[in-house]
Order: structure tokens, then C-alpha cells, then sequence
């Protein structure tokens, strides 16, 4: 008997008996269903994560410098770190110092309590693309200029939040006090979340870094946000400042820094230690379904005792018994697995599009998608795992078919 006739009689076979086959299927299409679902979630959310880090740019480095914490006169002044920066225009591009100044924006009688103040300078915003560092997109007006800096202009960028809570979409070259001292706005930023609320990242106000440092009452900068050349420079840039640093406090824990591409990595590794747990978790479900098809096909051998002796009688020998068998279990397996995968691709495209909307409601970002769509290698590899489990599985009802003995076979009622 040739491969193609034992596959015929396979079919043959599981048509007979409809339901006991899709119970013995039914462990591999819900692990292989459970498998693609996963990957897909994760290949999701892993696509999600990279359009959002695309928007802020992997040429970027965060250099948090807490110095020796008693404010002396080895805190890192903001003129200093723009020297470094100039030292090497073959690695940076700029940098710009981020001062938090706390809340205390007001426009006549009205406060807005939870509205952020961050001091920045013009390398915050890239002309190129109309866009800041972080990935907000300017809407109108202009962003903060050298000259304001330099200056110490009170001059502001407000969020969409603002512009429309406080201007009602008309903010341009409007006044709003900031700690008392009134501040003209010359730029908006487009909204950035789907849910615009106080406190949130629409509800900002960006000023230049001199004038925060002078609301804070301090003139220690903790956070500097450099930008390199290009993404392969971002590492040098990080060996150069840490150098620069280390001579500097001779201590590694007097500041940190981390590339942009490094969080990248790091947030892919964790994920994929997750997707890797839940997978090893859902493939239970695949060795659950091999133990079903062992034991129906240790059932199927019983029942068919009598026809292995018959063939066994017109000159079968053991290994073509044993493989007509382990192609049984191979099928059964098969069709259970593209079965799995079917259902895994339809339910994760629901299930994507659901938890994709909720997600991107609830982190209140936009410009990114949620794609739940399994890989080829994912689809392929739990296809190929479902099948090498029905032979695994199958081989020792196989082999206990190969082992009768004809004579007692056909005594067998």
C-alpha cells in the first residue's frame, strides 16, 4: 500500500465516525488556535509599540544626571552640556534641557490646576517634520525659537486641551499667566490622545528652559534630551557622554542614560518573555490533544484487529501496517491543525480589533494601529508542531497495530 491509499483509507475513516473525529481533533484546534491567537496579540502590540517609538525618533538619548544631590558646584549646568554637544557635531544634533515647573496656569479668573509647565529649548521641535521630540505635531503658530531662549521671552506652546478649554480653539497670540506673569501663545500643538482631559498629555504648556528654571526656584537641570546623528550614532553618543559624566562625578550612580533604541529592545524582550509563557501555557492544549488522538487510535487498532490480521495475511508487512496508522494519526492531526489555524486567524482578528481600540483609547495615543495578524512562520510552524504531535502521539498505537500477530488477528471477533 502506497502513501496516497493510506491517506485515502485515513479520510475514509474519519468520515465514517464524524464526531468522535472532531473530539479527537478538538485539543489540537483549540492549542493551535490558542497559539496563533497569542502570536498575533503580541505581533500586535509589538507593531503598536514601534509606530508609537517611530514618532519620537530611535536617534534620541535621555541623559538623567542627579549629580552628588547637595546642590554644589559640581551640578551639571544646562551651558555645559550644550558645549559638550557642540564639541562633537559629528555625533549630536542638539540637545535640550526638560525642567518641570510644577502647575499655576491661570486665564482671568479660571485655573487650570492640573496643567503641566515644562521649560524646553528650540531643539525640542524639528522644522523638518513639524514635529517635537516626543512626537507632537505642531498645529499652527510657530514652536519655541533660539531667540526665545536666549531671551528669556514669556512666550508659551499650549496643548490642544488648553487652546480649547481655555481659548475655545482660538489661542494664537492670546495672553494666559503663568505664576502671575502673563505669557503670550505663539504656538498649538495638534491633539495627541483620544480622550483630551485635564492633567493629560494635551494639557501642557511648554515654555523656554530659563524661564522654568526661574519658576523652580533652581538651577539644577536633572533630565537632557539629546539627539544624535542617526540611530547607529545614538551608542557612540551614549559612550560619550558617559565618559564625560564619569570624569566628571566619578561615580556611575551620580546619572543614567538610555537610548531610545534600548528601550525598544528592552520592552521587545519583555514582551517576548510573555508571548513565550503564554505559548508554552496554550501548548498544553496541543499535548492534551495528543493524548486524545493516542487513545482514539489505540481504540481504532482494537476495532480493527481482524482487518490487520486479513492484511497482514495477503503479505502487509509491519512497517506498512505501522504506516498506514501513523498516517491516520498524521491526518487526523492535519485537518485539526488548519482547522486550529482558521479559527486562530478569525478570533484574533476580532478579538485585535476590540482590545486594539481599547488600548489605544486607553494609553490616549494617536497615529498608531493595532494589527493582530499572525506571521507566516507562526501560521507554518504550528501547522508543522500539530502534525509532528499526531505522529508522535499515533506511533505507538502504530506500532501495537504492527506487533499483532496475524493468527491471533483473525481470531479476533
Amino acid at each position: 500500500m502506497n502513501v496516497t491509499q493510506a491517506f485515502k483509507l485515513a479520510l475514509k475513516s474519519l468520515r465514517t465516525s464524524k464526531m468522535r473525529s472532531f473530539l479527537t481533533m478538538l485539543g489540537i484546534i483549540i492549542g493551535v488556535g490558542s497559539v496563533i491567537i497569542i502570536i498575533s496579540l503580541g505581533n500586535g502590540l509589538t507593531g503598536m509599540v514601534e509606530q508609537q517609538v517611530a514618532k519620537f525618533g530611535v536617534d534620541q538619548i535621555m541623559a538623567y544626571v542627579w549629580g552628588r544631590g547637595d546642590g554644589s558646584t559640581m551640578q551639571m549646568d544646562p551651558e555645559e552640556m550644550y558645549g559638550f554637544v557642540e564639541s562633537h557635531p559629528d555625533v549630536f544634533t542638539g540637545v535640550t534641557p526638560w525642567v518641570g515647573a510644577g502647575q499655576g496656569v491661570r486665564l482671568g479668573s479660571r485655573e487650570f490646576e492640573k496643567t503641566g509647565i515644562y521649560g524646553v529649548s528650540e531643539a525640542m521641535y524639528r522644522p523638518e517634520t513639524r514635529t517635537t521630540l516626543d512626537g507632537d505635531t505642531l498645529a499652527s503658530g510657530r514652536y519655541l525659537q533660539y531667540v526665545d531662549v536666549a531671551q528669556r521671552q514669556n512666550v508659551c506652546v499650549i496643548g490642544a486641551y488648553l487652546e480649547q478649554e481655555a481659548f475655545q480653539g482660538d489661542a494664537l497670540g492670546r495672553t494666559l499667566s503663568i505664576r502671575g506673569v502673563p505669557y503670550t501663545v505663539v504656538g498649538v500643538l495638534e491633539r495627541s490622545s483620544e480622550i483630551m482631559e485635564e492633567g493629560r498629555s494635551d494639557d501642557r504648556v511648554y515654555i523656554p528652559y530659563e524661564n522654568a528654571l526661574q519658576l523652580a526656584g533652581s538651577r539644577t537641570v536633572t533630565l537632557y534630551q539629546l539627539t544624535a546623528v542617526s540611530r547607529d550614532q545614538a551608542a557612540e553618543g551614549k559612550r560619550l557622554l558617559t565618559e564625560m559624566l564619569m570624569d566628571r562625578y566619578q561615580d556611575s550612580e551620580a546619572f543614567y542614560i538610555e537610548t531610545m533604541q534600548e528601550q525598544v529592545v528592552m520592552i521587545n524582550t519583555m514582551m517576548g518573555v510573555a508571548m513565550a509563557v503564554l505559548v508554552a501555557i496554550a501548548a498544553i492544549s496541543l499535548l492534551v490533544g495528543g493524548i486524545g488522538i493516542m487513545n482514539i487510535m489505540l481504540v481504532s487498532v482494537t476495532e480493527r484487529t481482524r482487518e490487520i490480521g486479513i492484511r497482514k495475511s495477503l503479505g502487509a508487512r509491519r512497517r506498512d501496517i505501522r504506516r498506514q496508522f501513523l498516517i491516520e494519526a498524521g491526518t487526523t492531526s492535519a485537518i485539526g491543525g488548519l482547522v486550529g489555524i482558521l479559527f486562530g486567524c478569525l478570533v484574533s482578528m476580532a478579538i485585535g480589533s476590540v482590545v486594539g481600540g481599547m488600548l489605544i483609547s486607553g494609553l490616549g495615543v494617536t497615529g498608531v494601529t493595532f494589527d493582530a495578524v499572525p506571521t507566516l512562520s507562526s501560521v507554518v510552524i504550528s501547522f508543522g508542531v500539530s502534525v509532528g504531535i499526531g505522529m508522535l502521539f499515533g506511533y505507538l498505537p502504530a506500532n501495537k497495530a504492527a506487533g499483532l500477530n496475524p493468527i491471533d488477528a483473525l481470531r479476533s471477533e
